[in-house]
């Protein structure tokens, strides 16, 4: 990419929104030799969720930016062990539950430490429990909760059972770890064990956890405002405001955003170029996953309805958001029935977006098995018909 002169302290709005497509490698040729995990350490954390429609978020963030990376190998990517034996990734408390580089283990101790400090629970733990559940994982090695002994005490997903109560509880404190899901099951281990020695020795005060995951967060973000980085790893805008001037990144206005900015001083240097990338997002991706910030960028308002009641729902139960070109054309609410997808809802953007929906569709299909893919609802009825063209061209 060639370098070019600029300010760096004054961007348009087109200017951020480019930084933040290729911070977020949805412009530019993907690194496809860095694969899954090259992806999970650029974007310093990827979202997990218990909904799958085409397939399960963490499934999804690496293919809309790789394009068809086998389903299988994504969980392998994440979850299989060095030659060294040494975990790539563990899950914690990011910006929800998130798979995380292992690496950045010691930059998560001042959230155990606070767990520690200030713990809120809504469970009961039975005494003993958790000694016990420590116990069994030093002797028999990883388990998941129903290998302690069980998830739950009745039926009900809340319900939970002292075992699960206190692993839960030693995972947030970092007594425990876990670096692998198995059948979407949680496989507890020791941190002691599973962690390596030089990242879980490696104490770092507060402020130091915090002024890495502010910088991680403006190299994911390329730019943002306080909130916005704050949000990617859900701290505090006190502990932003404590670390940001001494946290590498640099300050700049953006054009209509109307509050200061922070940007990855790298992504300044070189005019974002290249290929843009045409996919579904999840709705926990983390190029929309702040309602916020994604409107101030993309003028596209986003949100998951799968908790809205479905007689209120105005896109969908899981409505993906459509990139094309570097903007938000669309949205559609996918499902499955055998080898067919079934857009139950599209809406479009206009005219224009009709090509890229349905090369997303197509895309999309093809990568979870489909052959055939079946619209039932276009929000426009007068461009069913353009879609069902563009469809039938890109099957054919």
């Amino acid at each position: 990419m060639t370098s070019h002169p600029r300010p760096t302290t004054r961007l348009s709005a087109d200017e951020a929104r480019r930084i933040a497509l290729r911070a977020q490698g949805f412009l530019g040729a993907p690194n496809r030799r860095g694969g899954v995990r090259g992806v999970l350490r650029h974007l310093g954390a990827v979202q997990l969720d218990t909904i799958s429609v085409l397939a399960r978020s963490h499934e999804l963030i690496p293919y809309a930016r790789l394009g068809a990376v086998g389903r299988t190998a994504v969980d392998q990517a994440y979850w299989t062990p060095g030659t060294d034996g040494a975990p790539h990734a563990f899950e914690y408390w990011s910006h929800a539950a998130c798979i995380l580089p292992v690496e950045e283990w010691p930059h998560f101790a001042f959230r155990r430490r606070a767990y520690r400090a200030r713990p809120h629970w809504n469970h009961d733990l039975p005494d003993g429990t958790y000694d016990q559940v420590i116990k069994q994982l030093r002797t028999e090695g990883p388990l998941t909760a129903t290998d302690l002994g069980g998830a739950k005490k009745t039926s009900e997903w809340w319900d939970w059972s002292g075992t699960k109560v206190a692993v839960e509880r030693a995972l947030m404190y970092g007594e425990v770890v876990c670096t692998e899901r198995r059948g979407w099951k949680r496989v507890y281990d020791l941190a002691e064990r599973a962690i390596p020695d030089a990242l879980l020795h490696d104490e770092l005060d507060d402020a130091e956890c915090v002024r890495r995951l502010v910088r991680l967060a403006g190299q994911s973000l390329g730019v943002g405002t306080r909130a916005d980085i704050a949000d990617y790893h859900r701290l505090r805008g006190d502990q932003v405001d404590a670390v940001i001037t001494d946290s590498g990144l640099a300050p700049v206005t953006v054009e209509g955003w109307g509050k200061p900015a922070w940007a990855d001083p790298t992504a300044l240097e070189t005019v974002p170029r290249g290929r843009h990338r045409t996919t579904l997002l999840s709705p926990f991706d983390s190029l929309v996953w702040e309602r916020a910030r994604t409107e101030r960028i993309f003028g596209f308002t986003h949100r998951l309805e799968a908790y809205t009641p479905k007689p209120k729902r105005v896109y969908g139960y899981f409505a993906m958001p459509v990139l094309a070109g570097g903007r938000l054309v669309g949205r559609v609410d996918p499902a499955r029935e055998g080898r067919t997808l079934v857009a139950k809802q599209v809406t479009l953007d206009g005219p224009k977006a009709v090509p890229a929906v349905a090369q997303a569709l197509v895309e999309a299909a093809s990568w979870v098995d489909c052959t055939d893919v079946r619209v039932e609802r276009v929000a426009a009825p007068e461009l069913r018909a353009p879609l069902a063209r563009e469809l039938a061209l890109a099957l054919a």
